[in-house]
């Protein structure tokens, strides 16, 4: 069987969601690199063409910003000369005609008119196109889950639609509004006494996943998360895709059950590196601080959840690459890297714990003192000291990118003994 390469760079918490998939079911894949593209990973100079290479979500332009003019160019020559591109919300955004976009697909990105619509995340109900080779026999509707997902522009005709949206489903929020908790009828009252819309029917009708031919090759784009763990529709419809690109047998695909569950804090350590322990601490006292003052709390066992402006994502990524980091036993490469660079991580990670608690009880002295004093936290204060920390939104930065960094690149030599 052919391999699938996963572009790792700038994906951050969803490139682990691509591996764990593909790993689970026993699909070859292997993670690679913006340099590794550039020099021609993908036409088969280290090895094998591969049979797709799927992009994970994550940040579209720092993605395009590591492949770099030459990395660019070599994926639309692998798709050109026949390759499948994969990719899911922020891998599907890089593939768009957009100014740092890799002109796969004719569409663009739709921006959102509201900044909190943005904020989607959960499941949501699907039509599915059946007629297409695509999706599997008889599942015209299921139920996609969709993390914070970008908007096709759909300004070409010649571009299938797979599946659009529908109404959403039990388990979604706007920004850290949980849907199901809301009465009938509230979100009208808001919009009629405020002028605030948060309805997300805005999304009805409109492409969630969509195809096309580039020259010889196929490009699949996704705003919904199908390498969602347990999400049964979704993990059926990829392992039906899977099994399209590489052209397995329906008895081979329809053996391949759902992802399995992830509880990130419940993973076995097998590396007992004292920095990582350290690291692995700090962030659960993290955790444990943001949740106790209504910060930060867990929607499921793989995703935080966290109040609106708290920097929750970064967070769940830390945690998760650490607590994959540990999970298994360390190669060569790995040790080598780590012995050079686990000191000024263990520096780093210390002025992060302390900043980050700080902050976060900041965070909640302002929600506390706001309707007595609203000006008696400074609202610039906070606004510096997350920039610090983690950047400011969309481009990461602060301590966190120095940290997100060294792990990206720790569990990318760790994936090297590890990849099926």
């Amino acid at each position: 069987m052919s391999s699938i390469h996963i572009y790792w760079d700038e994906s951050h918490f969803w490139g682990l969601l691509a591996a764990r998939a593909l790993t689970a079911w026993g699909v070859p894949n292997r993670l690679v690199r913006g340099s590794e593209i550039a020099d021609g990973a993908l036409s088969g100079k280290f090895g094998e063409v591969p049979a797709a290479l799927l992009v994970p979500g994550g940040r579209a332009k720092g993605k395009a910003d590591r492949l770099g003019e030459r990395g660019m160019e070599a994926v639309r020559d692998y798709v050109d000369n026949g390759g499948t591109y994969l990719g899911f919300c922020g891998g599907a955004g890089l593939a768009l005609s957009t100014p740092y976009g890799l002109g796969l697909s004719p569409w663009t990105r739709k921006g959102y008119r509201n900044r909190l619509h943005h904020f989607l995340s959960g499941h949501v109900h699907a039509s599915l196109d059946t007629k297409n080779d695509l999706v599997p026999d008889g599942m015209d509707a299921a139920l996609l889950p969709v993390w914070w997902p970008g908007r096709f522009d759909p300004v070409d005709p010649s571009v299938q639609v797979l599946a659009r949206y529908g109404e959403p489903g039990p388990d979604f929020w706007v920004a850290d509004l949980n849907l199901a908790t809301l009465p009938k009828g509230t979100m009208a009252d808001w919009e009629a006494l405020y002028g605030v819309n948060l309805s997300p029917d805005f999304m009805n009708g409109s492409p969630v996943v969509a195809s096309n031919g580039f020259g010889r090759g196929r490009v699949i784009l996704s705003y919904a998360h199908l390498e969602t763990p347990a999400s049964n529709q979704a993990n059926r419809w990829l392992s039906h895709i899977l099994g399209q690109v590489l052209d397995e047998p329906q008895s081979a695909v329809s053996e391949r059950g759902p992802v399995p569950a992830w509880d990130v804090a419940a993973r076995n350590v097998l590396w007992e590196d004292a920095v990582l322990m350290r690291a692995r601490r700090i962030m659960e006292e993290i955790i444990r601080t943001g949740t106790e003052h209504f910060l930060l709390f867990w929607r499921n066992p793989w995703l935080l959840g966290w109040r609106r402006g708290i920097p929750g994502a970064g967070v769940n990524t830390l945690y998760s690459l650490i607590c994959e980091s540990m999970a298994g036993e360390p190669n060569d490469a790995a040790l080598s890297f780590w012995a050079e660079h686990r000191d000024r991580f263990r520096v780093l990670m210390d002025l992060l714990g302390n900043g980050l608690t700080g902050y976060l009880l900041a965070e909640r002295l302002a929600m506390t003192v706001f309707h007595s004093d609203s000006g008696a936290v400074s609202k610039e204060g906070l606004r510096e000291q997350r920039r610090a920390l983690f950047g400011l939104p969309p481009e990461p930065g602060g301590i966190y990118a120095d940290l997100a960094g060294l792990l990206e690149e720790l569990y990318w030599r760790l994936s090297l003994s590890r990849n099926t």
